[in-house]
């Protein structure tokens, strides 16, 4: 029989405690997820619709998980730090996995502004994977930072009607090593109606990885 516990599991970050979801299927394996979530000046929260929808390709795929919220937003301590700080609170959510599990590797994934976070993290912390959602290219700076040296999968819907589609692509090609770029067709930048698709396509992507 498969566990697949949910529990509340207060982190301690810089700023104080950090609010997360963990679901454990209490299985061996050698991989577990760490999610980051949307803006969180706007309404971005580890319950988007993103978020939750590649927490459950996750568990599908019997890796522990972990979405959390970044500082001032739901449970978690301290205020909006413009990057710099929920670097920090995803480093932090990052090394507790590493305990809790270890001798796994971690798989980073992010969506809009957490994909941010999530390739400034690869800068300092040695990933296993990288998921980046819909990253906000001209919305952040991006090309202060390096390509990660672990396998990366950016995802962009071409109907993306917050972050312009051609300008991530465009970025993409540019990194040294490439990484693996997946569009997805009509797809806007919450994925509405799409959200299924978004799931599968992360399955396969880690079952023939």
């Amino acid at each position: 029989m498969v566990l697949n516990l949910s529990e509340s599991q207060p982190i301690e970050g810089e700023q104080g405690s950090i609010e997360t979801i963990v679901d454990d299927p209490g299985i061996a394996g050698a991989l577990y997820a760490v999610i980051c979530h949307p803006h969180p000046l706007y309404g971005g929260t580890m319950d988007n619709k993103v978020v939750t929808t590649v927490a459950r390709a996750f568990r599908g795929l019997n890796f522990p998980t972990v979405r959390f919220n970044f500082r001032g937003v739901g449970s978690s301590m301290g205020s909006y730090d413009g990057g710099e700080g929920e670097t920090a609170d995803a480093l932090q959510v990052v090394k507790w996995g590493a305990k809790r599990w270890p001798g796994r590797g971690v798989v980073l994934a992010g969506f809009s502004f957490g994909a941010y976070v999530s390739l400034r993290v690869s800068q300092i912390y040695p990933l296993s994977r990288l998921i980046t959602i819909a990253p906000p290219v001209g919305r952040f700076s991006f090309s202060e930072l390096n390509t990660p040296s672990c396998p990366w999968w950016v995802i962009q819907g071409d109907a993306d009607n917050v972050v312009e589609p051609q300008n991530v692509i465009d970025w993409a090609r540019l990194q040294v090593p490439k990484p693996t770029v997946i569009v997805m067709r009509g797809a806007s930048h919450f994925f509405h109606g799409q959200l299924t698709e978004l799931r599968q396509i992360l399955i396969d992507t880690f079952r023939s990885d």
